[in-house]
Parts: structure tokens; C-alpha cells; sequence
């Protein structure tokens, strides 16, 4: 059902099926772990209170986990680079897919420019006289040289990027924990907060309306596991690996999530959380751990790193798939020796550089207007694979076979792929009653049309172009 050849290792044109469960659990978490839980985790909190917090990223890991069950099925049944934008294509239409796939390049694309710039002005704390655009270089070259290797040595790179980041987790857990009760002191000798400030603002000190308006940013923070559907494609054995990656994937994201956010309500009043600093870094100047601002940063650099080097490899990766579809110049499809598709590669690097370059020139308009497409963008491509999972089970049973004859069949369907649609759908709408994140509508909605003109005249040019060269074939 493939429409690559099947890659073996060393043959020009082909990906290399070398990544193993480790490596995809990894690389789902590392796309993850980033600025969604380090510094949103501070807004949602401030704007919904502790428990509408921990109701808000219950629901998100909800969501997550019913997204994961529809994409299962398909990447295990057809495990293609690119994946999900070619099942909406196939399931869905081809404009369709041609959208999600440009959506999902951009949302990484300009995710890998914010990347740089943060992970330069990380480095200032302890170089403040080297400028920011040095660092930024540096990044550019590393990521970019783990990228063009191989795929494993990405994948390795990865999966050490990613290990410090769920070890810090872990600790902070325990740590903020050992606070909450008071085995670990406070630094200003105050009483262990145990769950007072679980309760201090009232249950829901806003009502019920800002979990609605806080979960695209929730959804956003959760994004980066579909990453296990598009490193399907060179996986070895995908119907082994795919299943168990999905299912150690989402718990430990429902344990470093809602744990850390627990810990983190428990610790920090409502009124002084908020997204000028990492909300982890408040706790961990609260119980005075030494070194903790060094610490911090230090994993927070880490963190951009692992999410620029999962960006720059799933956007290659989409490029790669749209010109694999005929949608873009052949140029992009090309593969190395080495399984690397250094063209797309090297035109997504561009995309994130120009995306740096606008973060300076102008912050307030380009780079924030495009940012803010993001998550709009990533709950848009999960709505895509909810569907085109519903209609590919509903094709599948219809062609005469059996629901017992697919290689992994996701559960409780057709609630899973409908359940997750409907919150997905959700999400999008309490983008309209946030002032502050209803510019991802008034960016997104338009983007997503313009995609749709773009594909079909792009499609009429190429069927005239085809035409014409049939005729003057005939002709001759």
C-alpha cells in the first residue's frame, strides 16, 4: 500500500528503516518536552486556576491518546514517511492532504526559528557579551549536521536530547513533591503548602469558560507525538514498534504532564504564575535548590535543542512527502546514499532561519502572526487524522475485509476517531473567546483556504502542462 519503494539500507533514493522503539518513544517525547510545558503551563494557570489546569491537560492527554489510537491504525497499516497528510489525501482529499502537509511543515518550520533565537538567548545567561546570532549559527549547524548524517545518528541524538529532559522531570517531580508535604524546606522557611493552593481561588476561580479557551494552547503543548507516525516510514518491523511506542508514549506523558503541572499548582499561587519566567524555575527558586537557575536553563537548553532537531526532521520530512506526491519539484524527493532527504532539508533550514530573521525584524507582526498559526495548525492536522481514520476503517470493512485482519486495530472504534474529532473541534472554538489567541482564526482559517486555492491551480497548471505534452507526443 506504499508509494515508496521499500527502503533497504545503502540504495540511493530510499529511507533507511533504522529506528527502533527507543528511539521513537524518544523522539515523540522530545517534540514534546519543550516551551509548551516550560513556559505555558505558567499562562494556563494563571487564566484557569490550579484544578482547571489539571482538568484542562487531563482532557489534552485525552485527546492525545485518542489522536494516537486513529493514527496507529493507519501508520501501521500503510508506515510511510509523511504519513498523516497522505492518509488525508487518500481518505480524506487530495487537496486536503496537500493542506495538512503545508500546515504541519509550517508549524515546525517556524517552531525551528523560535528555537534558535531561544536557545541563543539561553546562552547569553552565561555569555551576555557574545551576540545572540552567533549562537544562533552554531545551533543552526548542529542541528542541521544531525539531521544530514543518518537517520540513526538523528535518531540517537534524539534519544540523549530527550533523556535529560524526562530525568530533570522526574526529579523536579520528586523534589516538588518532597516540598509539597515538607520534607524538603522552603527557602524563605515558610510551611509546606501541601494543597492549599490547589483550593485557595475557589474550584474554577473563572468559571468553566477558560479550560474551553486554554486548550488549543494545552493541544499545543501535547504536539510533537504524532512525530511516531511520520518516522513510521523507517521504522524496522512498524507493526511491533508503532503499537508499543503509542502506548509507553502516552503514559509517560500523562505522568510527567500532569504530575509536573500538579507539583506545580500546588506550589504557585494563581496570581503569580504567568509566562514571564518558567514556572519551573519559580518552584525551584521557592525551595532554594543551589544552582537552580544554572540548572534550569541548562535543561531548557537542552529541551530547544531536542525540539529544533525533531522540527527540522519532521518538516524535512513533509517537504520530502509533498514533492514524493507530485505536488512540489521532483527536487525535493531526492534521497542520499544515506536515506537523508538533504533537499527539503535544506529549504526547511531556510524556513526556519527566515523565521529567526523575522523574530528581530519584526516581533510584534510576521513572527507572532505565524507563531500563533501553530497550534491552530497542529489541532487542525489531529482533526485530519480523526477523520481520515473513521473513513478508512469504515473503506477497509467495506472492501469485504475484517476488523480482526488489521495489523494493529485501534479500540472502541468508531467513538475513538468521532470523540477525538469532536474535541479537537472544541478546542478550535475557544480560540474565539481568548482576545489573545484569537489571532491564530484570523491567521489559520485564511492560510488554510489559501492552501486549498494554491493546490488546485497548481493542479490545473500540471494537467494543461501534461496535456499540452501529450498532444505535441501525438503530434510528432
Amino acid at each position: 500500500m506504499s508509494s515508496q519503494p521499500s527502503p533497504t539500507s545503502g540504495q540511493e533514493g530510499q529511507f533507511q528503516r533504522t529506528m527502533k522503539a527507543r528511539h521513537l518513544v524518544m523522539l515523540s517525547l522530545g517534540g514534546v518536552i519543550g516551551t509548551g510545558l516550560f513556559f505555558n503551563t505558567g499562562y494556563i494557570i494563571s487564566t484557569t486556576g490550579a484544578l482547571g489546569t489539571l482538568l484542562a491537560y487531563l482532557i489534552g492527554a485525552l485527546v492525545v491518546y485518542l489522536v494516537m489510537l486513529s493514527l496507529g491504525e493507519l501508520s501501521v497499516a500503510m508506515p510511510e514517511t509523511g504519513a498523516f497528510h497522505l492518509y488525508a489525501a487518500r481518505y480524506l482529499s487530495p487537496a486536503t492532504g496537500y493542506t495538512v502537509a503545508w500546515l504541519y511543515w509550517l508549524t515546525w518550520t517556524v517552531a525551528l526559528g523560535s528555537s534558535l533565537t531561544a536557545a541563543g538567548f539561553c546562552m547569553q545567561y552565561w555569555f551576555p557579551t557574545v551576540p545572540v546570532w552567533i549562537w544562533c549559527l552554531l545551533f543552526c549547524l548542529i542541528i542541521f549536521g544531525l539531521n544530514v548524517i543518518t537517520t540513526k545518528v538523528f535518531a540517537e541524538g534524539e534519544f540523549w536530547f530527550s533523556l535529560i529532559k524526562v530525568v530533570t522531570i522526574l526529579a523536579f517531580i520528586i523534589l516538588g513533591a518532597g516540598a509539597m508535604v515538607g520534607l524538603v524546606p522552603m527557602q524563605d522557611g515558610t510551611p509546606a503548602p501541601f494543597l492549599h493552593n490547589l483550593t485557595a481561588g475557589g474550584w474554577f476561580p473563572h468559571g468553566g469558560l477558560p479550560i474551553l479557551m486554554t486548550m488549543v494552547a494545552v493541544n499545543f503543548a501535547f504536539s510533537g507525538t504524532e512525530l511516531i507516525g511520520i518516522a513510521a516510514g523507517e521504522t524496522a518491523q512498524p507493526e511491533k514498534v508503532v503499537p508499543i511506542a503509542i502506548r509507553t508514549t502516552v503514559a509517560r506523558l500523562v505522568i510527567f504532564f500532569i504530575g509536573s503541572v500538579f507539583v506545580l499548582a500546588a506550589l504557585i499561587p494563581m496570581d503569580q504564575a504567568g509566562i514571564v519566567k518558567s514556572p519551573f524555575v519559580a518552584v525551584f527558586e521557592k525551595i532554594g535548590i543551589p544552582y537552580a537557575a544554572d540548572i534550569f536553563n541548562f535543561v531548557i537548553l537542552t529541551a530547544i535543542l531536542s525540539a529544533a532537531n525533531s522540527g527540522l526532521y519532521a518538516s524535512g520530512r513533509m517537504l520530502w512527502s509533498l514533492a514524493n506526491e507530485r505536488t512540489l519539484p521532483r527536487a525535493f524527493a531526492r534521497v542520499n546514499r544515506r536515506g537523508i532527504p538533504m533537499n527539503a532539508l535544506l529549504i526547511s533550514m531556510v524556513g526556519g532561519l527566515l523565521a529567526l530573521l523575522s523574530s528581530v525584524i519584526a516581533p510584534d507582526t510576521v513572527f507572532v502572526a505565524l507563531s500563533a498559526i501553530s497550534g491552530f495548525a497542529v489541532v487542525a492536522v489531529w482533526l485530519s487524522i480523526c477523520a481520515s481514520h473513521y473513513v478508512f476503517r469504515r473503506r477497509w470493512l467495506a472492501e469485504g475485509n475484517t476488523a480482526a485482519a488489521l495489523p494493529y486495530r485501534a479500540p472502541w472504534y468508531p467513538v475513538t476517531p468521532i470523540l477525538g474529532f469532536v474535541l479537537c473541534v472544541l478546542a478550535c472554538v475557544g480560540l474565539a473567546f481568548d482576545p489573545s489567541q484569537r489571532i491564530a482564526l484570523y491567521c489559520g482559517l485564511p492560510f488554510v483556504a489559501l492552501c486549498y486555492v494554491a493546490y488546485y491551480v497548481t493542479q490545473r497548471r500540471a494537467k494543461t502542462l501534461t496535456a499540452a505534452v501529450s498532444g505535441e507526443h501525438h503530434a510528432g
